[in-house]
């Protein structure tokens, strides 16, 4: 698997500021690296603020076929990311407005947080994938406690075996756990597909083997 260490501007918590798909990848500014990370990913990047912010990887959460968008997006912001990714677009109109840390998702399948539970039907038709609510590590967080691509998916540390399976039930891919720079809420510390993996410049050695393990 091939992978870059990178920032955005300074901040290695890349995750917040996005995510990718095998068709996409969605970010609220341009990285310190655009260029490298189009051709790692071998996918265009699209940039799309949510809420006036940067931060698309809190705010969002998607696979190939369709995004999920909080309901704080306005309008104009909306038009723009439905412009530029072509896909379905649904606002979740839930009180939780960081639906990227309550989705876990790939073209194969979403784990979502039981605060998501009544939009699951609508979540799985804009997704064109089976849903399920689900944990990670006893969390309902589970955008946050874990990130998956079409190939892997790496969760929190103290996930268990149930939830492992449930992941791999549900997302098709092999699941273990890990960490990036010694937290436990990987999400934040990458943004991966099926080509490559930009991940953060503070993910050790053993981590990054990991990462490889999981996603290659």
């Amino acid at each position: 698997m091939k992978f870059i260490r990178t920032n955005f501007n300074g901040d290695t918590n890349l995750g917040l500021y996005g995510f990718a798909t095998d068709g996409y990848c969605l970010l609220g500014n341009h990285p310190k690296h655009t260029h490298k990370m189009e051709e790692l990913l071998k996918a265009k990047i699209k940039i799309a603020q949510i809420a006036g912010t940067e931060l698309a990887g809190i705010f969002a959460a998607g696979n190939s076929s369709g995004i999920l968008v909080s309901k704080i997006a306005d309008a104009r912001e909306l038009k723009e990311i439905k412009k530029a990714l072509g896909i379905n677009v649904l606002v979740i109109k839930a009180k939780e407005t960081a639906i990227g840390n309550l989705v876990l998702c790939n073209d194969k399948g979403c784990i979502i947080s039981a605060k998501l539970r009544k939009y699951g039907k609508d979540i799985a038709e804009t997704l064109d994938c089976e849903t399920a609510v689900g944990g990670i590590a006893g969390l309902h967080i589970v955008g946050s406690a874990a990130a998956a691509s079409n190939k892997g998916c790496l969760c929190h540390r103290e996930s268990n075996e149930e939830e492992l399976r449930l992941v791999e039930e549900m997302l098709k891919v092999k699941a273990d756990i890990g960490s990036i720079g010694g937290s436990p809420f990987v999400k934040a510390g990458l943004i991966a597909n099926s080509f490559g993996v930009a991940v953060s410049e503070e993910a050790t050695g053993p981590e990054l083997q990991r990462i490889d393990e999981v996603f290659g």
